[in-house]
């Protein structure tokens, strides 16, 4: 990418904007690839011209397509006429509108389609020849099953990436079972070092899995696009939710094969420096304290008055002060349970040393922090108004993602995708008595 020789001390975010897709807003699937394809947004963004097809649910998979869309991408979500994607009712829901559904189906044209049928099977061909990019996460052999596996897809589009999402992966003994992001959660090891020692392995109450594997299979398409750059032909993506989060807990294959250490669980505390933990100030709030750095342990110490403990022999390595949990943490406690939280923020920032407030949703909306980095943004809705959401994940200075609308009903953009392919009227109405629609 090309950058300013002085890009902006603030790079510019997204900028929500005025509603949803029009049938002449977008660019059209047969027109031209051009990167300055018209978008109710002032600057260029970094996916302009990639078009993707989302035929994925729940949630790996989608949420990488919506990751591509943040920043440009052209993505036309395909749902069965009958069984839309599952989150579109996940959750709290407003005037019967599923909220999940809104963010997780922002910049997403939407369309039906019964890939078993014959009809729909040739028009996602005819999709598929004028995409990029298609992510999907039946069950290994289920695309297969309809003709439109790898040997299809490719003939149509040599240029093509088949982006497969699914628990398992595509071969295995397990890659034919049904699963779930909390599976991973449970086989990665994830659960098996969350929570108190004597309590039992805890799992996350959010799509932990999912979403990091979602971040890996963004990064997996475009390693796949700059690869079909130089070779100039598509390939195959197979992404299993197992791996990402296994990938994210450390270096534990590594420890055991090595050492034969397993770590265990140990709540709030790590096995690797201390003190860190939560502590609870005297008007009930809630603060974390890490302390990954040496001169930070040492500030913490003198910050609660307990500067002797640094003179300890054990207090001169992250491991031997993690040893020795029980003793930093009373002191830090104590020191925490005299104060305010706001007492206690004010004097940890002062000191330099690391903390920062358990923050639940309500709180996280009201960060000075989040506010000045406009992490949590407002997109105008047809159907709900205005909305707040999580923004796009980064800011670039030249080339910033956009929310252009958020998620739309079940089938909205059909009429007009498929026409833009190129369908007659009398195709349309043969793929509506055939139930492909």
């Amino acid at each position: 990418m090309n950058t300013p020789a002085n890009p902006p001390a603030n790079p510019p975010r997204a900028q929500s904007l005025d509603g949803p897709p029009s049938p002449g807003r977008p660019q059209p699937l047969g027109g031209p690839r051009s990167p300055g394809r018209p978008q109710s947004v002032d600057r260029p963004q970094s996916l302009d011209g990639l078009r993707v097809l989302d035929l994925a649910t729940l949630f790996a998979g989608p949420l990488a397509a919506t990751m591509l869309g943040d920043f440009g991408a052209e993505v036309i979500k395909v749902e069965h006429p009958g069984r839309p994607d599952p989150s579109r009712g996940h959750g709290p829901a407003k005037d019967g509108v599923g909220l999940w559904w809104k963010v997780l189906g922002r910049n997403k044209r939407t369309i039906t389609l019964d890939l078993s049928k014959p009809g729909g099977r040739a028009t996602l061909l005819r999709l598929a020849a004028r995409a990029d990019v298609v992510i999907e996460n039946f069950r290994p052999g289920t695309l297969e099953k309809w003709d439109l596996g790898w040997a299809e897809l490719s003939a149509a589009n040599p240029r093509l990436i088949l982006t497969r999402v699914t628990a398992f992966g595509q071969f295995g003994p397990y890659a034919h079972r049904p699963g779930f992001g909390t599976l991973a959660e449970a086989m990665s090891g994830f659960a098996a070092l969350t929570g108190e020692p004597d309590a039992p392995p805890t799992l996350p109450p959010f799509g932990l899995a999912d979403s990091i594997a979602a971040l890996a299979t963004a990064y997996a398409v475009l390693t796949a696009l700059a690869a079909r750059e130089r070779t100039g032909e598509g390939q195959v993506v197979d992404m299993a939710i197992i791996e990402p989060i296994l990938a994210v807990i450390g270096p534990q294959p590594t420890w055991y094969d090595q050492l034969g250490y397993v770590q265990e669980r140990t709540g709030n505390r790590s096995a690797n420096n201390a003190p860190r933990n939560t502590y609870r100030t005297a008007d009930g709030q809630w603060v974390a304290v890490s302390t990954s750095a040496q001169s930070v342990a040492e500030r913490v110490m003198r910050l609660v008055g307990r500067p002797e403990l640094i003179e300890e022999p054990w207090f001169a390595t992250g491991a031997q002060r993690a040893a020795h949990a029980d003793v930093l943490d009373a002191a830090v406690g104590a020191w925490v349970r005299a104060r305010t939280r706001d007492e206690v923020l004010a004097a940890f920032e002062k000191a330099e040393a690391a903390v920062a407030p358990v923050q639940d949703v309500r709180d996280v909306l009201e960060d000075p922090q989040y506010q000045a980095l406009d992490t949590v943004t407002t997109v105008d809705d047809p159907e709900l108004g205005p909305l707040r959401m999580q923004n796009v994940l980064f800011r670039l200075s030249s080339t910033p993602g956009a929310i252009r609308w958020a998620g739309r009903p079940h089938g909205a953009d059909t009429q007009a995708v498929l026409t833009e392919l190129g369908l007659t009227p009398a195709e349309l109405d043969a793929l509506r008595q055939e139930g492909a629609l």
